[in-house]
């Protein structure tokens, strides 16, 4: 059996990793081992931020709805309390999006709440 030392197999991961970190500063790009790990950090960083961003997003959209429900001279624990005793079923994207594209949509829908969380108390779960 003749002796193998790997060599194609080596520089196509070698190439592959490589080719990842194109764009990447100096040597990151340039180097194996800089390369390598530079992209375990930024797949760390992807995951992560991946999950932060969801968090960040759903406290964009409830900022807006209590900008939106402030105006309307409610708040947005009575606001969200009355539409889940009127039983509407919207998340908070929609309800930002609602209060920011259609103000009379989102109008009727402060007045159902409210009439909604004056007339029943909360349910417990």
């Amino acid at each position: 059996m003749p002796r193998v030392r790997k060599s194609t197999g080596r520089r196509r991961k070698h190439k592959r990793i490589i080719k990842e970190a194109r764009g990447y500063y100096g040597t990151k790009s340039r180097h194996f081992q800089q390369a390598k790990v530079a992209l375990t950090r930024a797949g760390q960083f992807a995951w992560r931020d991946r999950r932060a961003r969801k968090r960040d997003m759903r406290r964009l959209w409830i900022t807006r709805i209590t900008a939106a429900c402030r105006m309307r001279g409610t708040r947005y624990s009575l606001f969200m309390n009355g539409l889940k005793n009127a039983g509407i079923l919207l998340n908070r994207k929609m309800l930002s999006q609602v209060a920011i594209e259609d103000p009379a949509a989102f109008d009727a829908l402060v007045e159902q709440a409210v009439a909604a969380s004056t007339a029943t108390p909360a349910k417990a779960d």
